[in-house]
């Protein structure tokens, strides 16, 4: 179960590398602004606060991987990290579904391996 929860964090980790770049490095780029749904004049308004909430998902990413870097060789430490990473990535995610029914697939995008890797790690935590 230990694996599973690995490779569901790892997963949760990457998407949110990968909203990171969206945010911070290609904000303003078309298919950034369609994934999105923001305009031209729109994301070069709010560039500097997309970028400051990618620099937010890169962060959880990291946090993420250190814990899963040090889940077998201190486990405390490393399920205490993942478990913070993936259930920040999960409450993100279920604010973004509370406070915006359009935003329902990207809060599924966002948070669907950070619920699996948090429902896989319980037992696997419990067990080491």
């Amino acid at each position: 179960m230990l694996i599973v929860a690995v490779v569901l964090a790892a997963l949760a980790a990457l998407v949110h590398v990968y909203i990171f770049v969206l945010e911070t490095l290609r904000w303003e780029e078309p298919r950034t602004r369609a994934i999105f749904g923001t305009s031209e004049r729109d994301a070069a308004i709010t560039r500097p606060l997309a970028a400051n909430q990618g620099v937010y998902n890169l962060m959880l990413a990291i946090v993420t991987a250190v814990g899963i870097a040090l889940v077998w060789a201190n486990p405390a430490a490393g399920f205490a990290l993942l478990f913070a990473g993936t259930a920040s990535m999960l409450g993100a995610a279920l604010y973004l579904a509370a406070s915006d029914r359009t935003k329902l697939r990207a809060a599924a995008t966002q948070g669907l391996f950070p619920l699996l890797a948090i429902a896989t790690a319980i037992p696997a935590a419990a067990i080491g």
